[in-house]
């Protein structure tokens, strides 16, 4: 019975690797339990009923815990960053031109819905492609 559930462990191990849905790696560790409990018991339904039991109550009770670890560390990326910062124009803006913005040192190509002159202070709305979405700040 032992080489049953060896088998049935490694198959979920390889679903758990090849999806990164965090759901299988629960009936490994229940694999396992049932795996150790049958040198101990002979009877393939309570193995069993072990196996999905103890994979149920780990999937209900700790994914929740352990996605929010791993989704933690999202970071913004280079792009990300500088929405909402502010920058400078320095090629003037118009509803039917682009213009251009300074923001951490880097031109954007940046299109605004209103007329934004040269030197004026501006808020990174968004990036759409290669450019960014623009407003004037203050005035």
């Amino acid at each position: 019975m032992s080489y049953l559930w060896l088998g049935i462990i490694i198959l979920l191990a390889i679903a758990e690797i090849t999806t990164i849905n965090l759901t299988t790696i629960w009936f490994v560790i229940s694999g396992l339990v049932a795996l150790l409990l049958s040198f101990f018991v002979d009877s393939f339904i309570i193995q069993l009923g072990v196996f999905v039991i103890l994979g149920i109550v780990l999937l209900i009770t700790t994914k929740n815990k352990l996605q929010s670890l791993v989704l933690e560390h999202n970071e913004k990326t280079n792009l990300d960053r500088i929405i909402g910062k502010t920058g400078f124009v320095i090629e003037k803006i118009t509803r039917k031109n682009n213009g251009a913005v300074k923001v951490d040192g880097k031109v954007w190509t940046a299109f605004s819905d209103t007329y934004i002159p040269v030197d004026s202070e501006v808020e990174i709305l968004a990036i759409e492609g290669a450019k960014i979405k623009v407003k004037k700040v203050g005035k």
